[in-house]
């Protein structure tokens, strides 16, 4: 049970994590979620999920670029 626990916490610590990145991507967040995202989400996370959410947007913009000209 503790190794299904940790994965589901893990999954659902990287799942928040996701939306904490892509909520400060749109620049949107209330004030009481950023005081509450501190506390729960782990930092090599937030790292993980931004760099890949940047490199998504790059190549979505390589993409349209390549289609448009």
């Amino acid at each position: 049970m503790s190794a299904e626990g940790e994965s589901g916490s893990a999954v659902s610590n990287f799942l928040r994590s996701f939306k904490v990145v892509a909520w400060s991507f749109i620049g949107i967040r209330k004030q009481s979620e950023f005081h509450t995202d501190g506390n729960s989400v782990k930092p090599v996370h937030v790292i993980v999920v931004g760099l890949l959410l940047a490199l998504l947007f790059v190549l979505g913009l390589i993409t349209v670029i390549n289609l448009v000209v």
